[in-house]
């Protein structure tokens, strides 16, 4: 009996042509079965452009995509029919109860009717809904219209589940809820998660793995751990000025023998060798230039570090990974 796939993404080789525009070029990854996978990049590095080909809404100029061992290029609707996919922007019907949203894409996704009910029960307890399931959708929060569109992207018992941005848009409470809600989905139900996010952190927590693409091109691939320990700062230091003073702030940085960056209105760094005589050089120097600071800090790098520290940019910004793929293109049955 051959070896059953341990991968739920192949992604091999993949290269996107626009013309003389390379949007992605040569892109290769595996994602196991069963990980919550981050996809991370800034705006114009090719992320949404290799999401659209694993969709199958564009057509790789060259490469290979497969989804749990199926070719989407030769098996295009029977590997979408393991995909569930929960866009940018919330999609629901205002006018229907949870129930009936549910309903219709359990529908449209050729449910048949002896197991609809079924279906519908155990979505809305899965994203804790079963005592709303009556009521309107036009009446709920922002973070339980999301728990209901991540609802309906599971009808179909998808075994992959891509996420654009699940939080963006709510309050600390309700991004909680969603973390919790998809560490629910990919445990109890082993579904594996590919998603992008601009909130940095929000990758670190629930991240098994995070892959950075930057102008096609994958640069970094690993565990938020292995990330950290790639961009060799055990210690970040870190000021945050008006943005017409960093211009004198990174001097100083480079002042004491740093190599500062510029992002927003912050200034950073790797400490190096002693950190705290270095913040205290900082202080001095900033107390003489008259530099008003509005915070200095010191600390161990997060993975908003090692993304600034390999792309040199913020996450911005950005149109959805998935806008223009509606999760009407989705449709198919993977039961």
């Amino acid at each position: 009996m051959p070896l059953q796939n341990e991968y739920a993404i192949e992604i091999e080789n993949l290269v996107k042509k626009f013309g003389d525009l390379t949007a992605v070029n040569g892109i290769s990854l595996k994602i196991k079965k069963g990980e919550i996978f981050g996809l991370l990049g800034p705006n114009g590095a090719g992320k949404s452009t290799t999401i659209n080909m694993l969709l199958g809404l564009l057509s790789p100029t060259s490469g290979k995509i497969s989804v749990n061992g199926i070719n989407m290029l030769k098996e295009p609707e029977k590997a979408k029919g393991q995909i569930g996919i929960v866009t940018q922007e919330t999609v629901v019907e205002p006018e229907l109860t949870a129930e009936d949203n549910l309903m219709i894409f359990g529908r449209l996704y050729q449910i048949p009717a002896d197991e609809l009910q079924k279906d519908i029960d155990f979505a809305l307890k899965l994203s804790d809904l079963e005592s709303f399931r009556k009521a309107y959708a036009g009446t709920f929060s922002g973070g339980m219209k999301r728990r209901l569109e991540t609802a309906k992207a599971l009808m179909h018992t998808p075994q992959v589940l891509l996420l654009d941005e699940p939080t963006t848009g709510l309050d600390v409470q309700n991004r909680s809820k969603i973390w919790n809600l998809l560490r629910k989905i990919n445990k109890e139900q082993n579904v594996t998660i590919l998603m992008t996010t601009q909130y940095l952190e929000e990758a670190d927590q629930l991240c098994n793995r995070i892959a950075i693409i930057d102008h096609g091109k994958l640069i970094a691939l690993g565990t938020p751990s292995e990330l950290r320990q790639k961009i060799g700062m055990s210690t970040v230091l870190e000021v945050e000025a008006d943005k017409d003073s960093l211009q004198k702030v990174e001097q100083i940085f480079r002042k004491i023998g740093l190599d500062p960056r510029i992002s927003g209105n912050k200034v950073f760094a790797a400490g190096g060798a002693k950190p705290v005589e270095k913040v205290e050089r900082i202080l001095k120097l900033l107390s003489a230039g008259k530099i008003d600071a509005h915070n200095i800090s010191m600390h161990e790098p997060t993975i908003d570090d090692v993304f600034l520290k390999l792309t040199g940019s913020a996450v911005r910004d950005e149109t959805g990974d998935f806008k223009g793929g509606r999760q009407s293109a989705m449709l198919g049955r993977g039961r």
